[in-house]
């Protein structure tokens, strides 16, 4: 496994990403309340370029004609057809089995590390 440098951490701020080319693939690094996830840039569905999607919440499962919100700043969509996955997880919110690639992200020194 080989460790690659992102960015500082700094850089990165909490609702950020960046999309890099690391040993030849598209990822995306992303902060989230603090925490980085760094996603394949390619959707499970049509290899669509999901890391360049918007970020928002959904809803959450709740009784009939109640909205509860959640998930805010964890929802990846994906611009080409739409679907949807939990950055934290790397999971599709309707199949949690189709799930993005993801790999490690530490933060060494005060700078991101995607381990590949």
């Amino acid at each position: 496994m080989a460790r690659h440098l992102v960015c500082r951490a700094s850089d990165l701020p909490p609702g950020t990403r960046r999309i890099v080319t690391l040993a030849g693939r598209s990822i995306g690094v992303f902060n989230v309340k603090g925490e980085f996830y760094a996603l394949r840039n390619a959707c499970v569905h049509n290899q669509g370029p999901v890391c360049v999607g918007r970020v928002s919440g959904t809803y959450l499962p709740s009784a009939p004609d109640e909205y509860r919100p959640g998930l805010e700043g964890r929802v990846l969509r994906c611009p080409w057809h739409g679907w949807e996955y939990d950055i934290t997880t790397a999971e599709n919110l309707i199949d949690p089995t189709q799930k993005l690639r993801s790999s490690p992200v530490t933060v060494d020194d005060g700078n991101v590390v995607v381990d590949l």
